[in-house]
Order: C-alpha cells, then sequence, then structure tokens
C-alpha cells in the first residue's frame, strides 16, 4: 500500500500521554467494535461480544457516562510513523465518503479518530485497549490503541498495512451508519428483542461496516491507485481472521453460531467484497438480505 506523501487527516487526537482512566462501565452509550480481539484470544470472554455490550449498555439506556480526568488532545508527533499512516487513511474515507454522501444529495460529517493507550473515557464510557478498535456513537469517534496492530499480525496472523487499513475503513463504516441514522432504527429495535434476536442484529450491523469498508477500498483505489498486490488479499484474510468462527475455534471453544455477533469468516470476507467488487452502498443492504 503506497500511502506516503498523501493527505493526513486534521481529526485525529492523541491521547496516549495522559488520556484515559480507570473506572468502571458508564452505560452513557454502546460502542460498536471490529470485535473483542485481545479478550477473545487472552481472556477467555465471550466472543465476539465487546464488554460495553456485556454490561447491558447495547440497549443504548442510561444518561452520559461519568466524566474522566484525562489530558487534553492534541495532534500526533510530526515522526510518529504509525500515527501518519492512520492519518493518512483516514484522510481518504474522508474524502471517499465525501464524494459518495454529496453524490447521494446528502452531508458527510467525518469523525473523529483517537489514539489512546490502555483505557480511556468516551462518550460511550469507559474504553479499554483489551476490546479493540471500537467507534462510539455518544461522540461519533473512532478509537484505536495502536498495539491492536501487534496482535493483528503476531497473534490473529492478519499482517499487511491495508489489512490495518482495513480495521479503520471498518469503524469508520459504523460512524457511515451512524450518519445514515442505520445506528438510531437499530438501537430502537434492541430493546423489544430477545438476546438472540439482537446478537443477529449485531451481526448484520458488523457485516455492514465490513462491506461500507469495502465500498471504501474500491473508490480510493479508484482515485489513488495506491494499492499493491495482495493488499485486498491481506484485508479479506483479517475479516477471515476476525470471524466469530475463527476467534472461537483458536481459542479451543466450540463453535456456537447462535453466540456470533460479528459473524462468521466466510460471512465478513463475503461483505467486504460485495463492497469491494461494487463500490455501491445499496450493495450492503445486510438488513435485507436472506441470506448472509
Amino acid at each position: 500500500m503506497r500511502w506516503e506523501g498523501n493527505r493526513e487527516s486534521s481529526n485525529v487526537e492523541d491521547a496516549r500521554d495522559g488520556g484515559g482512566g480507570g473506572g468502571g462501565f458508564g452505560l452513557g452509550g454502546r460502542s460498536i467494535g471490529i470485535g473483542t480481539i485481545v479478550i477473545a484470544l487472552i481472556g477467555g470472554a465471550i466472543f465476539g461480544i465487546n464488554p460495553l455490550t456485556i454490561l447491558g449498555v447495547i440497549s443504548g439506556g442510561g444518561g452520559p457516562a461519568p466524566s474522566q480526568q484525562q489530558a487534553p488532545a492534541h495532534a500526533p508527533p510530526a515522526g510518529d510513523r504509525q500515527a501518519k499512516f492512520v492519518s493518512t487513511v483516514l484522510a481518504d474515507t474522508e474524502d471517499v465518503w465525501a464524494k459518495l454522501f454529496t453524490a447521494g444529495g446528502a452531508t458527510y460529517h467525518a469523525p473523529k479518530l483517537v489514539l489512546f493507550r490502555g483505557s480511556i473515557g468516551t462518550g460511550c464510557g469507559a474504553g479499554q485497549a483489551a476490546m479493540g478498535p471500537f467507534y462510539c456513537p455518544g461522540d461519533q469517534k473512532v478509537y484505536i490503541d495502536l498495539s491492536f496492530y501487534d496482535v493483528l499480525q503476531k497473534k490473529l496472523g492478519a499482517p499487511g498495512e491495508f489489512a490495518q487499513a482495513y480495521v479503520i475503513a471498518h469503524e469508520v463504516g459504523h460512524h457511515v451508519q451512524d450518519e445514515l441514522g442505520i445506528t438510531r432504527k437499530v438501537d430502537s429495535l434492541r430493546s423489544r428483542q430477545s438476546q438472540a434476536q439482537n446478537n443477529a442484529m449485531s451481526v448484520r450491523v458488523e457485516l455492514q461496516a465490513d462491506c461500507f469498508a469495502g465500498v471504501w477500498a474500491h473508490h480510493s483505489d479508484q482515485g489513488k491507485r495506491w494499492l499493491d498486490p495482495g493488499d485486498i488479499e491481506s484485508a479479506m484474510n483479517a475479516a477471515a481472521k476476525i470471524g466469530d468462527d475463527a476467534l472461537q475455534s483458536a481459542s479451543g471453544r466450540s463453535v456456537v453460531p447462535e453466540s456470533f455477533t460479528h459473524g462468521s469468516s466466510a460471512q465478513r470476507q463475503r461483505w467486504f467484497n460485495n463492497g469491494y467488487t461494487t463500490g455501491s452502498v445499496k450493495a450492503c443492504d445486510t438488513f435485507s438480505s436472506n441470506s448472509l
């Protein structure tokens, strides 16, 4: 992926030098993430379920999350290569989605992306690095502890910069859902559904974010021609490695489809590919699809 020298986003906040804090999870919103990767592999928790979700945040109840003391965010240092990579990918998601929204007669409001270490206060409660990257609709920010990329490569077997870009694009895909009003519609249904129905709904939400990541990849490469041979395959490999069935199998547990909240490896690959091959937001309607 030939990303160096491209525009960097000004919407990246660096909270790694004092951001975050302790405390339990607040109930002020719900976060949407690529999956509880570290917890799934190391902690032996319920696979694919965000810790905020486990605590009931997925229902969207409660008031604002308790405030936590943390240092003011600032731009990343100029010489931080990983931060430059994240900023460059985020900038391209801004360009792609702004054009697609404009073509549809709407305005895209870009999210902020926050770099943190360990833990951080968010509009959805206290975020933890162990949750993996996540998006918080409560403050419209994407959160990522960059140590996740080591987990992605060394523990999950998903190397490559475009695999890392896919992670960012997936979380931005959740922001796109928020912009389109999909998040609010889903939230309005959750309190009236069983846990099994909520799990199934969550799968459709996550697969659509994968598809939106594919839509970004399609238009991004058309505009910049910055992908190298094998880049799309690395993203597809990452999608496979973080499928619910793959994570459950890697832990030595039985695969339980009823517990899936992010989708199987095959489903995640299929929907990313749907978005990538068509470049169409309409191709990402996971909610109307009879077959995921």
